[in-house]
């Protein structure tokens, strides 16, 4: 009879091959008008994760969503919209980008898409972050509005100088008190609204 081999955790594989250089860096150092985007991502007790990867994805600051094509591009002009930033030891990210505008045609407020990788996830994780200052727009919001007041904040940015000048934190919770809102998009095509879930990774 053969001995059972041990349960194996899954991943963190992307952290060997899908960071690249200037990945937060969504524009150059000195951009007027950019911001930073900086945070935490935490486990269900609290404690960082050191080896998570966001990828986050936003409308430019007149609405439209970039479509040119490669998103890793760098090249100081072209605004690709794009980022993709590791945790390090402390479970921090960091990111320089331009404040997005509403998406063209949608009911949407303005808002960065995030996807999030981590060990343990079968399935990546979509969320979003809104911002503090589009009051209006936030209470129009189709997945704001949906939300009692407590699981929203974990979707709003905090406003604050940043490391890099003006800015706002926005720590990723994956589970227990405060946990981040997390999306299901498996039954919803792309002109309807995703739909919270409390779903969390186990």
């Amino acid at each position: 009879m053969l001995d059972t081999t041990p349960s194996q955790t899954v991943g963190p594989f992307f952290a060997f091959g899908l960071p690249f250089e200037g990945g937060g860096d969504v524009v150059p150092f000195g951009t007027p008008g950019a911001i930073t985007l900086y945070g935490t991502v935490r486990d269900g007790a609290g404690a960082p994760v050191p080896d998570a990867l966001l990828e986050f994805w936003q409308a430019g600051p007149d609405g439209r969503l970039p479509t040119r094509p490669g998103s890793l591009h760098r090249d100081g002009r072209s605004f690709t919209g794009f980022a993709r930033v590791p945790t390090d030891r402390a479970g921090d990210y960091h990111l320089r980008t331009l404040r997005p505008a509403a998406p063209t045609g949608s009911p949407q407020a303005p808002h960065l898409a995030v996807t999030v990788f981590a060990r343990g996830l079968l399935h990546h994780l979509f969320t979003r972050v809104y911002f503090p200052n589009h009051v209006d727009a936030n209470a129009a919001d189709p997945l704001l509005s949906a939300l009692d007041d407590e699981r929203r904040a974990t979707l709003i940015a905090v406003p604050d100088g940043g490391p890099t000048g003006p800015g706002y934190r926005f720590d990723v919770r994956l589970q227990g008190p405060g946990e981040t809102v997390f999306l299901d998009l498996s039954t919803h095509g792309l002109a309807q609204p995703p739909v919270a879930t409390a779903e969390t990774p186990a």
